[in-house]
């Protein structure tokens, strides 16, 4: 698959998500990344078919935890949209 965000655009999504939404990431892999022992969470890399996160766990160590996009992305708003998907249904709400 290819990629069509440059660098700039990925370093730029992955700095806000970890800057201003480090909380809603826990949250989405402690429920939907299947580590709720997870303390602290960097958003390490996406690309169009998925966000990968770098989770430090409670028992020590880090994990890499691959989740799915629903649907491939390709254009930068859906990354907005996909996140909140994420967050919405980690909390146990409908998609929003």
């Amino acid at each position: 698959m290819t990629d069509p965000f440059t660098p700039d655009v990925v370093t730029a999504v992955l700095r806000h998500m970890n800057e201003d939404h480090a909380d809603d990431s826990l949250q989405i892999v402690r429920a939907l990344g299947g580590y709720p022992d997870a303390v602290s969470v960097q958003l390490a890399t996406i690309d169009p078919a998925g966000a990968v996160f770098a989770v430090t766990v409670a028992a020590g160590g880090v994990v890499r935890v691959q989740l799915p996009w629903s649907e491939q992305i390709v254009e930068r708003p859906q990354f907005r949209r996909e996140f909140a998907r994420m967050h919405s249904e980690s909390v146990g709400g409908a998609e929003g």
